[in-house]
C-alpha cells in the first residue's frame, strides 16, 4: 500500500508548477547553504544535492573511478548490504539516484513526510558510511566494463570519444568518465575510497529542496544529513585549453552512415552576450524543424534525419557545438552546408521574423519546465552551479525579450568563428579527407 500511496503522490507532484517559484536562501547551524521552494500541498518532499568537480577529479591513471565509486553508494552502506539497502528503500517508499558527470556528483532523493527521518538516515548512511564491498565492487565493475565495450562498437559513441580527444586532449574532458576497460580493472577499494573523499566535501556542496518541509526543518535535516562529510576535496582542474583548428578529421569505421560532430569556441554562462548568443543558437540549430541547419540540411536537400546545435557551458570549458549523421556518399555535402550557413548566418545576420519566434517559443516553453517538485529542485540547484539568483526565474524571459536585432548581428559576427568549425567524422564518408591529423 505505502508504494501505491508513494507512487500516486509522484504524480500529483508532476502536476503544472505554480506561476510563482518562491526560492528562500537558508543557512544552517553548521554553515550549509541551500534553496528552499515550500510546498505543504502534499506530503512529500524532492531533494537535491550537487558536488561540483565530479568525473574531472579522478585521480591520473585511475580514470572512471569516480563514476565506479558512485555506482556504488547505493550498493550497501553501514550495517546493510547491498540487498538489505534496497529493501529497505523500497520499503520506506523512497528513491534514491545517484550520478557521476564531468562537472558534478548528484544525488536526488525523493521521499514521503511520514518517513522522512528514516529515509534521510538511510541516505546520510549511503553518503557517509558506503560499504564498498568486494562483491558489489566486482558486480558494479562488470556493469561498467561491459558499457565501455559496447560504446567501443557504437558509431555515435565513438564519434563522441574522437571529439572529446581532439578537442580537449588529456584534460579530464578528453576522454569518458567511464574510464577504459583497463583503468577500470585495476581500480582497488582503496581508488575507490580515495575518490568518496575527492568529491563528497562541503566545500563544493549545493543543495535544494521542494516540498513539505519549513526552514527550520530542512537546516537540522541538512546538518545531520552532512554535517560529517569532510570539509574539503581535491583541488578543481585548471580550464581546459581548446583545441579546435578547423577542418575536419576523419576516423574510420565500417559503417553505411557517418556521424559527424562539430564545435567551435562557445561564450561563457556570464558573459554579457549570452543570452543573444542562446537566442541566436535557437535559430541556427536549437530550434527544431524551424532552426536554419534543419531547413538547409533537412528540408531543402534531404541530407539527414536531423541536425542541431547547442551551447555546451562546462565548468572548464565553453564550445558551440552539434551533430549531423548522414549517408556515407551525402555527409560531405551535409559538412559543406553546415559550415556554409555558419558563415551566412555570422555576416547576414538573422530576419525579424527569426528573432521575434524564436523570443515567443523559448519564453513560452520555460514555464512548463516547472512541472514538479523534483524537477524544480532540479533546476534550483543547477541554478546555483551556475551562480544564478533566487530572482532568475522570474527574470529569465525578461533577459530573452531584451535581445534585439542589433545584439544578434554584433554577436554573430564577434562569437561564430567558420574557420574554426571543426568537424570530426566517423564513418567511411565519400569525399572527406582527413585535414585536422
Amino acid at each position: 500500500m505505502i508504494r501505491f500511496v508513494f507512487a500516486a503522490l509522484l504524480v500529483c507532484a508532476a502536476l503544472p508548477a505554480r506561476a510563482d517559484v518562491n526560492i528562500k536562501e537558508i543557512t544552517t547551524p553548521g554553515g550549509i547553504d541551500a534553496w528552499l521552494v515550500e510546498d505543504h500541498s502534499i506530503p512529500f518532499v524532492a531533494l537535491e544535492l550537487r558536488f561540483r568537480g565530479g568525473a574531472s577529479l579522478d585521480a591520473p591513471g585511475k580514470r572512471g573511478a569516480v563514476n565506479l565509486m558512485t555506482g556504488l553508494l547505493e550498493e550497501g552502506a553501514g550495517d546493510l548490504d547491498a540487498r538489505a539497502f534496497a529493501r529497505e528503500m523500497e520499503g520506506l517508499a523512497a528513491s534514491f539516484s545517484y550520478d557521476a558527470q564531468q562537472d558534478a556528483l548528484s544525488i536526488s532523493a525523493r521521499f514521503l513526510s511520514d518517513n522522512r527521518d528514516e529515509a534521510l538516515a538511510l541516505l546520510r548512511d549511503s553518503l557517509i558510511n558506503p560499504r564498498f564491498d568486494e562483491d558489489a565492487i566486482e558486480r558494479v565493475r562488470a556493469q561498467v566494463v561491459s558499457v565501455i565495450q559496447s560504446d567501443e562498437k557504437d558509431p555515435e559513441e565513438i564519434a563522441g570519444r574522437s571529439f572529446r580527444a581532439l578537442v580537449f586532449g588529456d584534460h579530464p574532458y578528453g576522454s569518458s568518465l567511464n574510464g577504459t576497460v583497463e583503468t577500470v580493472s585495476s581500480l582497488t577499494r582503496d581508488d575507490l575510497v580515495a575518490a568518496h573523499a575527492a568529491t563528497l566535501a562541503r566545500d563544493r556542496l549545493y543543495v535544494s529542496a521542494v516540498g513539505d518541509v519549513t526552514e527550520e526543518e530542512l537546516a537540522t535535516i541538512l546538518d545531520t544529513l552532512l554535517g560529517d562529510l569532510p570539509k574539503t576535496g581535491a583541488p578543481l582542474p585548471e580550464d581546459a585549453e581548446l583545441n579546435l583548428p578547423g577542418g575536419t578529421e576523419v576516423v574510420d569505421f565500417a559503417t553505411p552512415q557517418s556521424i559527424a560532430t562539430f564545435a567551435q569556441p562557445g561564450i561563457d554562462r556570464d558573459h554579457p552576450d549570452f543570452f543573444a548568443a542562446f537566442v541566436l543558437n535557437h535559430i541556427l540549430g536549437g530550434g527544431g524543424f524551424e532552426s536554419r541547419l534543419m531547413q538547409e540540411v533537412r528540408e531543402k536537400r534531404g541530407l539527414t534525419y536531423g541536425v542541431y546545435s547547442f551551447i555546451l557551458n562546462r565548468d572548464g570549458a565553453d564550445i558551440w557545438m552539434g551533430r549531423v549523421a548522414s549517408a556515407n556518399d551525402r555527409v560531405a555535402e551535409a559538412v559543406e552546408v553546415i559550415g556554409a550557413e555558419w558563415e551566412r548566418i555570422r555576416t547576414k545576420g538573422v530576419t525579424e521574423q527569426e528573432l521575434e519566434d524564436a523570443k515567443t517559443y523559448l519564453t513560452g516553453a520555460y514555464p512548463l519546465r516547472f512541472d514538479g517538485n523534483g524537477t524544480i529542485a532540479n533546476i534550483a540547484v543547477a541554478m546555483q552551479m551556475d551562480g544564478l539568483g533566487t530572482d532568475y526565474i522570474a527574470t529569465r524571459n525578461d533577459k530573452v525579450n531584451a535581445v534585439t536585432m542589433e545584439d544578434i548581428k554584433r554577436v554573430a559576427q564577434e562569437f561564430l568563428d567558420p574557420s574554426r568549425l571543426t568537424f570530426v567524422v566517423v564513418g567511411q564518408p565519400e569525399g572527406l579527407i582527413d585535414t585536422v591529423n
